[in-house]
């Protein structure tokens, strides 16, 4: 019997008929071996099981013997195959166009199965046929049953793709070793998972499918969930209590300028009593756009500085990162705590000064991107990492960041709104605070769609907000020009805007600025030196300044919903009215209804959930950087009631044995990475 794991060894290239040459298509759709090739499920099926009586215009299957094989050439470079079958349904001719080789493998007296769409004329029916399958039919793959749909990739023909599935089901579902245990089986009500993996393929009828997913759907869940409490076990292991010999979270927030929220007040509590606690630490901060989450993690990295630990926080680009560290000098200014700040792009004497300032504990918190990660940063006294927007990290880089003290605490913090549902999945192995309310005098952001032939119009209320002494963002999603995507190039943008705006002050920022340069126009746009500001999407989170009121995104439809929410937080943070303009050309229906939700929900969660329904999970978060990317089976929107129910199951078998411990870390290698931290 065949473990997962031990299915993986079975190598695809090592398949009857299919050897290396072959393997390179499978590997293009993810198929490297036996366990990839048995849960690459089927995207739909075909009912082409056979009838007796036939309609016009419906998608139907008959078998029969051919009477009759006779090729017309219709016109040059297209011929027409011309098979008359006969059945219980009577007679067809099945149609083939363009595909002469099939005279060879036709012969009278043969018998057939055929599907495809059927019509009526003068002489009868008639199939133009879609499959078919020749021989006894004893056990038919192609035609004869409820046929699997896989994906394929060119150069895999879907029929060699079924056969091979066929075979491979035939000769291995009995053999892959089933370790749920037969008591629990019994209490879920599940079939065999060698039954099961035999009827999501190649199903008897939609009962059999119906069942045969429930049971993968529940095994998969199961595997998930058990791995996720070994993960809460160990990541909840013994960590550090850490006891402030000062007063400096407080001083922090009584020179606050501006009152905290009820819902910041709650995050920091519950922060504060991980933090005091001796088990380590593991929460998820979540927020929508301006919430104030930067204050509630500065006040959980001053609260371990003032225990005698550092402080991180890493975020996935230099801007954010450079936001991160010049709002927090200003919030700890007079406060003597040493803030500095690591990029990619700094200076190699610059860098070997941060580096020895880190490494003998004269930083107190040290604020950086994926230069955190490399070998030669190294902690005096590592206690808290904060990550930022960890979506856009790999579970790997992360690991790295964590693997610099032997058991930090960690804050993770999202402004991309992540729908409950999702959260419990996703980020099931952390505690979640959530801020749910905004500063008090935010303004309401409304939002516009117009298409790009009224771009005129936008521009001229631009201007008339510029002269009332506002400032605007216009957004464009490249830096270059591009031959392959029609849209507004920022470098081009930004020259036209020039020739547009000549009495006022018009920059540009881009991800391909130096540090200095893009930290100069930054700062000359807060000062109001700026008025109006050209970007690609590298303003999308951590720039705050309340004198913008106006942000135009052109090319809109290039971006995803959640994004376009990020970048519409840019503005609406003074006491000004604001407003978000979303320029474009929507070709398509899903383009057309983000730039609707987007229009009718200002809440970031409600964007979040509406964002779930329309594209699914996957596309949603993106893939292999969370436990849920390794799924093959479960729909997290279309099977939360069984994630309720196997989350109990789970909790109470407790520690699995080896053997199972072993299956799941082959199964969820992207949780599971976890264990390493």
């Amino acid at each position: 019997m065949f473990t997962g794991k031990q299915l993986a060894e079975i190598k695809i290239s090592s398949l009857p008929r299919v050897g290396e040459k072959r393997a390179k298509l499978f590997r293009k759709i993810g198929i490297y071996n036996l366990f990839d090739l048995l849960y690459y499920l089927p995207k739909r099926y075909e009912d082409r099981r056979f009838k007796e009586t036939l309609q016009p215009g419906e998608t139907a299957a008959v078998m029969g013997r051919i009477e009759a094989v006779e090729e017309v050439k219709l016109r040059r470079n297209l011929t027409l195959l011309r098979v008359a079958v006969h059945g219980k349904m009577g007679n067809v001719t099945a149609l083939w166009f363009n595909q002469p080789f099939m005279k060879r493998s036709l012969r009278k007296g043969l018998t057939i199965a055929v599907a495809g769409k059927v019509e009526r004329n003068l002489s009868g029916y008639e199939m133009t046929v879609t499959d078919y399958e020749t021989g006894s039919l004893r056990n038919p793959v192609h035609v004869g049953r409820i046929a699997p749909v896989y994906g394929t990739t060119e150069n895999l023909g879907q029929r060699s793709l079924r056969r091979l599935m066929y075979l491979s089901v035939v000769s291995y579902a009995q053999k892959v070793k089933d370790l749920v245990s037969p008591q629990l089986s019994r209490e879920l009500k599940l079939v065999p998972l060698s039954q099961a993996i035999k009827d999501i393929h190649f199903p008897s009828d939609e009962t059999a499918l119906s069942k045969a997913r429930e049971r993968l759907v529940c095994e998969e869940l199961l595997f998930f969930e058990i791995g996720l409490s070994g993960v809460q076990r160990l990541i909840r292991r013994e960590g550090t209590a850490h006891k402030p010999k000062s007063s400096l979270a407080e001083d922090f927030l009584d020179l606050l300028f501006f009152p905290l929220t009820a819902a910041q007040q709650r995050a920091m509590a519950e922060i504060r009593g991980d933090l005091s606690s001796a088990k380590r630490m593991y929460r998820l901060l979540q927020g929508d756009v301006g919430c104030g989450k930067t204050v509630v993690a500065l006040y959980a990295l001053l609260f371990v500085v003032a225990a005698g630990f550092q402080g991180v926080l890493m975020a996935p680009t230099e801007v954010l990162a450079e936001q991160h560290y010049l709002g927090m000098s200003g919030l700890v200014t007079g406060l003597g705590v040493q803030l500095d700040l690591l990029t990619g792009s700094m200076g190699k004497k610059e860098r070997e000064h941060c580096l020895r300032s880190l490494q003998s504990g004269k930083t107190d918190v040290i604020i950086g991107t994926h230069a955190l990660l490399e070998e030669e940063v190294a902690f005096a006294n590592l206690g808290l990492a904060v990550i930022d927007e960890q979506h856009r990290f790999g579970v790997k880089q992360r690991d790295l960041l964590l693997s610099k003290a032997a058991a930090p605490d960690v804050l993770i913090m999202t402004a991309t709104p992540i729908p409950r549902s999702l959260t419990l999945t996703v980020y099931g192995d952390l505690d979640l605070s959530v801020i749910d309310e905004l500063p008090p005098g935010r303004k309401e952001v409304k939002t516009y769609f117009m298409p790009s032939s009224q771009k005129e119009r936008v521009y001229r209320f631009v201007k008339q907000e510029l002269k009332a002494g506002r400032q605007a963002y216009v957004v464009c999603p490249l830096i270059d020009e591009s031959d392959h995507l029609d849209v507004e190039a920022a470098v081009l943008r930004y020259e036209e805007l020039l020739r547009d705006f000549p009495e006022f002050n018009v920059a540009l920022l881009h991800g391909r600025l130096k540090i200095e340069e893009k930290e100069r126009v930054m700062n000359a746009f807060r000062k109001g030196d700026i008025d109006l500001l050209v970007a690609t999407s590298v303003i999308e989170v951590g720039i705050d300044v309340p004198n913008a009121t106006v942000i135009i995104i052109e090319g809109a439809e290039r971006f995803g919903l959640a994004q376009l929410h990020q970048l519409r937080g840019r503005v609406g943070r003074g006491r000004h009215e604001s407003c978000c303009v979303l320029i474009g050309n929507p070709q398509t229906e899903e383009a057309r209804e983000r730039f609707k939700i987007l229009v009718q929900n200002r809440d970031g969660f409600q964007v979040a959930e509406k964002d779930l329904a329309l594209r699914g999970p996957g596309e949603l978060l993106g893939t292999r950087q969370h436990g849920y990317s390794d799924f093959r089976v479960v729909d997290i929107f279309q099977d939360m009631p069984y994630l309720l129910k196997i989350k109990n199951i789970a909790k109470r078998i407790g520690q699995p044995d080896d053997e199972l411990w072993e299956e799941i870390r082959f199964r969820f290698p992207s949780l599971i990475h976890g264990l390493k931290i």
